[in-house]
């Protein structure tokens, strides 16, 4: 199996799966638990948007999708789901909460139906709607397979005004069947528990503590037996090992010998100890925080530190780990990490492309295909129609533009001081490292000269040194000349010149092209370095 990312709605494409191909599913669908209950239960009955999620805005609401969804799966799935979710109606009503668990209803039975026999199921939530969740994984994948709910604590404390502080995320964790992969993870050993337990050291330096040779119940074997003079049996108990290896132990050192004829005791050695056993309660996991290397500015980015315990206790290697909702990665990438196969599915391309490039970066030797996303020129006119702001971070990541503004974090198509720019990308050209600036605009419809005019205002105003027009249709013979009259921008670091404002079409960079700049960051760095060691100022063709 080839590792793949899917760009696209996760539905139709976990359908197109097939069954028992999957061993282990993390997912964490987006629900935003800081909404009101007065407006999550709100009646949504004449309403005509959609159940539906756009980028980073996950709110749902009660639509004809979500009455599509909920005919689907009476008619799909009749016992068990479906009841669950008629008896959901009658009690919560049609609102934004009851398009929610529809449209995880329906992911859920195509998710249950992917898994092998000996997988297992990770859904990451949050107390607002854990509880409705549970019993739809109930209904879905039977009661008698929940192993486990999770609590991670994602966050220090903090008021919260008139509650109590809200600190963690709920995990739950449910099997195929009884045969499930499992494989015991162990948290450290905390400095009190080894200070109160680990008290003694040994000639080495070695921390050990004592611990009992035997157990409870007469034996009648090799256990049973006297050593050393010592009748275990007379005690009402039985050695834990035979007498041919406690004399192996007590070769070894690995036996206490007290004072005054006591029983003896084993030298447990806290360096040989895995650690304690994992329990339910995360809460040796931090969150990310500002200033953690592995930040990627996503709002809901989770440690790689918590999928690599997932992966590990539920997954071995060469087992396939699916994340439905991949939204950075971080699933796959720990089970890229760990020697695990994968698939990834987001509905925003703005995933897709930061997770290529996280993969790309993290193991440049990592192999894998993306399935969906537009590779000529029809399917880009198709994905335009279809939403243009997805169309819009596919174009920027054509030329590895960072989205600004509104197209990120916030939402889409909100416009604020980037004054209708989308894109930017950022680099150095100057000794003294200051940061340079590629403003990038992408038009998916009508453009005229005037979009290019408008664009080279953005860059005085802005003080930006070059400017990208992407867009799908070609230019106007008008446009190519108001490009041209913006003039050229001069690196004196590179002794090089490059068009002020560049007009890019989508067929273009289909075909390989590429913007017209200087170096990005690295080579800049590495030619300083050249510089500095000869002492000469050379130019370099990159």
């Amino acid at each position: 199996m080839t590792n793949t990312l899917y760009y696209g709605d996760n539905l139709p494409i976990l359908r197109s799966m097939p069954a028992a191909s999957v061993d282990l599913v993390y997912l964490d669908p987006p629900f935003n638990s800081s909404r009101s209950y007065n407006v999550l239960f709100k009646d949504e009955s004449g309403l005509s948007s959609d159940a539906q999620i756009t980028a980073f805005d996950d709110t749902w609401h009660w639509g004809q999708s979500a009455e599509q969804a909920y005919a689907d799966i009476l008619q799909a799935n009749p016992g068990v789901v479906d009841d669950l979710l008629a008896a959901l109606l009658q009690v919560i009503g049609k609102n934004q909460m009851l398009a929610y668990l529809v449209m995880m209803a329906a992911r859920l039975v195509e998710l249950h139906r992917v898994l092998k026999p000996t997988g297992s199921l990770y859904l990451h939530c949050d107390p607002t709607a854990s509880h409705y969740l549970k019993i739809i994984l109930d209904s879905v994948f039977g009661g008698q397979n929940f192993v486990n709910e999770i609590i991670w604590k994602r966050s220090s404390a903090h008021s919260s005004g008139n509650k109590y502080g809200p600190l963690h995320d709920v995990i739950l964790f449910y099997a195929k069947s009884d045969n499930k992969v499992w494989n015991t993870q162990f948290t450290p050993h905390s400095e009190a528990y080894i200070k109160s337990k680990y008290r003694y050291v040994d000639e080495n330096g070695r921390k050990y503590r004592l611990d009992n040779l035997t157990a409870a119940g007469i034996r009648h074997g090799s256990s049973g037996l006297p050593w050393r003079g010592i009748d275990i049996s007379a005690k009402g108990n039985h050695w834990q090992y035979t007498v041919d290896n406690l004399e192996k132990l007590d070769a070894a050192g690995r036996i206490y010998w007290p004072p005054r004829g006591n029983v003896p005791q084993y030298k447990r050695y806290l360096d040989e100890m895995k650690g304690t056993v994992a329990q339910d309660i995360w809460d040796d996991i931090s969150p990310i925080n500002s200033q953690a290397a592995e930040r990627l500015g996503y709002p809901t980015q989770k440690p790689l530190a918590l999928l690599e315990r997932i992966v590990q206790a539920s997954s071995n290697p060469g087992d396939v780990v699916l994340d439905p909702f991949c939204g950075c990665g971080t699933a796959v990438a720990a089970a890229e990490k760990l020697g695990r196969r994968w698939i990834g599915i987001d509905i925003t391309y703005l995933s897709i492309n930061l997770i290529e490039n996280r993969m790309k970066a993290m193991f440049p030797n990592c192999e894998f295909v993306v399935e969906g996303k537009p590779e000529d020129i029809g399917s880009a006119h198709n994905l335009a129609q279809r939403d243009r702001y997805q169309f819009q971070w596919w174009a920027l990541s054509l030329i590895g533009a960072k989205p600004l503004g509104g197209s990120t974090i916030g939402g889409p198509g909100k416009k604020g001081k980037d004054q209708g720019v989308d894109g930017v990308i950022n680099y150095i050209d100057s000794a003294k490292q200051e940061l340079k600036r590629v403003l990038v605009q992408v038009k998916s419809g009508h453009v005229n000269s005037g979009t290019v005019r408008d664009l080279v205002g953005v860059l005085t105003n802005e003080k930006a040194e070059i400017g990208v027009l992407i867009t799908l249709d070609p230019p106007t013979r008008d446009m190519i000349n108001a490009a041209g009259s913006a003039g050229m921008y001069n690196s004196l670091f590179w002794n090089k010149t490059y068009p002020r404002l560049q007009i890019l079409t989508i067929e273009q960079l289909l075909a390989g092209a590429a913007v017209q700049m200087p170096p990005e960051t690295g080579t800049f760095l590495q030619a300083q370095r050249i510089r500095k060691a000869d002492g000469t100022q050379k130019t370099f063709d990159i």
